[in-house]
């Protein structure tokens, strides 16, 4: 993998750099990105490094390159916003509205024009491929995306994303305010969404550094969210919907808006299924 400052062009078609690198870590990147920065600091960001390219009679063009903790945080920033990671830039890419996003290795990389226009998004696509081919570290997206089973109608799986974060959690569906389930930086999380486009039930598997870490989250969820319910025996909520949990070893499994209660525990046990087989 080479060093950050290998990473850049010092011109692309004519852009040239006029500004940066600015470099900011997770305790300044406040400073750049205001209330954004917490979704990165939850992806376990280290650095990031901001240019700025400009070329007379043209947009300028901003290079962001974000160097995360693992692959699979770089694949999860890129992701969370993104449903279709199939890009042919780097490991996954994304352009549109003169924005391009992909991720590669342990990078995730942002690169926009200040302004729309034919030359400045060429450009734009230019510069992400250089700056990807200068990445030669490769990464795998999360095991734990493996673990959730993929389904068959009605369990079909529609959507899916890698979090560790309680907050993030909370934008894809709402838990509690609180950090009931101990989420972390350390703690992986899938969350898969299944159903039709009327019953959307939502599978949460939590992988925990050890058995106790699980046990711990797996108290604070009964005892808060399922009035300290049984293993596996669903509880019918507020919305008339069913949630069930079920811990296994370092694993969590936890069924929310269920249509009925025998469709919750067939998810527990789909999943259950899964981390046996994976294992």
């Amino acid at each position: 993998m080479k060093g950050t400052s290998d990473l850049w062009p010092n011109e692309i078609n004519g852009w040239k750099i006029t500004e940066g690198p600015v470099p900011y870590d997770s305790t300044t990147a406040y400073k750049y990105m205001n209330g954004a920065a917490e979704l990165f600091i939850a992806f376990n960001m280290r650095t990031l490094n901001v240019l700025k390219y400009e070329k007379t009679g043209q947009p300028a063009i901003t290079l962001e390159i974000f160097r995360m903790a693992a692959p699979e945080d770089a694949y999860g920033i890129f992701s969370f916003e993104n449903d279709d990671p199939r890009g042919s830039i780097g490991q996954g890419s994304e352009f549109g509205g003169g924005l391009l996003r992909f991720w590669k290795g342990s990078y995730f990389v942002s690169i926009y024009g200040d302004a729309p226009g034919a030359e400045v998004e060429k450009s734009t696509l230019r510069l992400g491929e250089q700056v990807a081919s200068t990445i030669k570290e490769r990464g795998d997206p999360p095991k734990i995306l493996n673990l959730l089973p993929a389904g068959q109608a009605p369990f079909a799986k529609t959507q899916a994303w890698f979090l560790h974060s309680h907050i993030l959690l909370n934008q894809r569906f709402f838990v509690a305010y609180d950090n009931i389930l101990n989420l972390s930086g350390d703690v992986k999380a899938a969350l898969g969404r299944y159903g039709s486009q009327k019953e959307k039930v939502q599978l949460l598997l939590i992988e925990y550094p050890s058995a106790p870490g699980a046990d711990e989250a797996f108290g604070n969820f009964k005892k808060i969210y399922l009035s300290n319910a049984g293993v596996k025996v669903p509880v019918k909520t507020e919305n008339n919907k069913w949630t069930a949990a079920e811990k296994r070893g370092n694993y969590l499994v936890i069924v929310f808006d269920a249509p009925d209660s025998q469709f919750a525990v067939k998810m527990i046990e789909l999943t259950s299924a899964r981390l046996k087989e994976g294992k």
